[in-house]
C-alpha cells in the first residue's frame, strides 16, 4: 500500500480531527503519499503536516445557495471525482456523514473504503434514516474502525467480523511528564463545553465536595462549542454562588503544563466515544474519576479501582463521592494516577500507528 486518503468533513479543533491529522503525519513519515479531502475548512483548524496534502471536495461559496437535494448530489459528485482522480489504496472516512458519504460516492468503483465510528452510535446510527443507509451502505466497507466494544457490537455481524478496535494515540507531549512533588488543591477537566459532557453536573457535585473542602477549587479547561452550554455552565456556577471556586477557563494549547499538578482529574459526561480528554490525563499521571458513559470509552481505559474510578452517568451523589475520595485519600490517588500512566505504553502513536498500518494492510 502506497497512498492512504483520509475522508472527514473538517480538520476543526477536536477529537477525530486531531487523529486524522496524527497518523496522516505517521504515514507520510514511513513513506506513504497522504491525502486529507475536506469538506470545508474551519477558522480553528490542526495543520497538517507539509507533506500531507489537503483537498477540498465541498460545495462552493456560490452553491451554498442551491437546494438541499442538489447540495447532497454536487457532494457525492466531488468525492467521487476526488477518489477517481487520486485513486487511493484505501479512503478512510471519519464520522457518520463522511462514513455514508464514502460508500455511496464509489459505488460501482473498486475502490476499498474503511469506515471509522468515532461517538456512540446509540442516538447517531440508530434512527430511520440511518438504520436504511447502514443496512444498503456499509456492507460495501472493506474495514471497519471502532473505538470500543461497545461501539462494535452495536452493529451488525458482517460489520464485527471484518473490524478492529483501535485506540485514540495520545499526543507525545502528555507521556512521561514527571511526577509533581506536590498537588494543587484543584480538581480539573478538560473538553470542549458542550451539552453531553454535563459540565452541569460536575459543578452541582463540585459544590458539594467544597463544601467538605473549602480550600479546593474546580478548573474547567476547553472552549465553547457555541450551542449554548457554556452559558448554562456560567448560570448554574451563579445560582451556585460558586464564582469563587468554579472557573471556566477556556480553551489551552498547554494542558502538559497546566493540569499534572491537580489533586483529580473529573469527567462528567452523558456518552462519548473515546474521550482524548480521559485518556491524556492518565497519560499525566492524574488519578481519574470518570462516568462510565456509553459507548464504553472510559471504561475502555479505565479498569475501576485499578488506574482510575468510574461512577454511573448522571450520578451527582457517586461523583462527588468519588472526587472526595481522591482528595482524602492521597495513597489511593497517587497509586491509581502512577498505574494510569501505563496507557501511554498501548496507545502512544508508534504503537496506535502500527496498529494501525497492520490492519489497513491485512486488507
Amino acid at each position: 500500500m502506497k497512498k492512504i486518503a483520509f475522508h472527514i468533513n473538517s480538520l476543526a479543533i477536536g477529537g477525530a480531527e486531531r487523529v486524522v491529522t496524527n497518523l496522516a503525519a505517521q504515514f507520510v513519515s514511513e513513506g506513504y503519499e497522504v491525502v486529507i479531502a475536506t469538506e470545508w475548512q474551519e477558522e480553528n483548524e490542526y495543520v497538517p503536516d507539509k507533506k500531507v496534502r489537503r483537498v477540498s471536495v465541498g460545495l462552493e461559496k456560490d452553491e451554498e445557495g442551491k437546494g438541499r437535494i442538489s447540495k447532497m448530489l454536487l457532494r457525492f459528485q466531488r468525492l467521487r471525482q476526488f477518489a477517481k482522480k487520486e485513486k487511493p489504496d484505501v479512503l478512510i472516512a471519519f464520522g457518520k456523514k463522511a462514513n455514508y458519504r464514502s460508500l455511496l460516492s464509489t459505488i460501482g468503483m473498486k475502490q476499498k473504503v474503511v469506515v471509522c465510528v468515532r461517538t456512540d452510535p446509540a442516538g447517531h446510527y440508530d434512527g430511520l434514516a440511518e438504520r436504511i443507509q447502514t443496512r444498503m451502505l456499509f456492507p460495501r466497507a472493506a474495514g471497519y474502525v471502532f473505538q470500543t466494544k461497545g461501539q462494535r457490537d452495536f452493529f451488525p455481524e458482517f460489520a464485527r467480523k471484518k473490524s478492529v478496535i483501535i485506540l485514540n494515540p495520545l499526543n507525545p507531549k502528555y507521556i512521561g511528564l514527571p511526577r509533581p512533588e506536590v498537588r494543587e488543591k484543584e480538581v480539573v477537566h478538560s473538553g470542549r463545553i458542550v451539552d453531553f459532557k454535563n459540565h452541569e453536573l460536575l459543578i452541582h457535585a463540585f459544590a458539594r465536595v467544597h463544601q467538605k473542602h473549602p480550600d479546593y477549587v474546580l478548573k474547567c479547561y476547553g472552549p465553547d462549542s457555541g450551542d449554548g452550554t457554556w452559558e448554562k455552565a456560567e448560570q448554574c456556577i451563579k445560582e451556585l454562588k460558586a464564582q469563587d471556586y468554579v472557573k471556566l477557563m477556556g480553551g489551552s494549547d498547554e494542558l502538559e503544563k497546566l493540569l499534572p499538578k491537580a489533586s483529580v482529574y473529573a469527567f462528567s459526561s452523558d456518552w462519548e466515544g473515546l474521550p482524548n480528554g480521559v485518556m491524556e490525563a492518565m497519560a499525566m499521571g492524574l488519578p481519574v474519576v470518570a462516568t462510565d458513559c456509553p459507548c464504553g470509552g472510559p471504561a475502555t481505559v479505565i479498569c475501576d479501582g485499578e488506574n482510575g474510578l468510574l461512577v454511573p452517568i448522571r450520578d451527582e451523589d457517586a461523583l462527588t463521592e468519588k472526587i472526595c475520595l481522591l482528595i482524602e485519600d492521597r495513597n489511593l490517588a497517587e497509586r491509581l494516577g502512577e498505574n494510569a500512566r501505563k496507557i501511554s505504553e498501548t496507545a502512544n502513536g508508534q504503537a496506535v500507528f502500527m496498529q494501525w498500518k497492520n490492519y489497513l494492510e491485512s486488507l
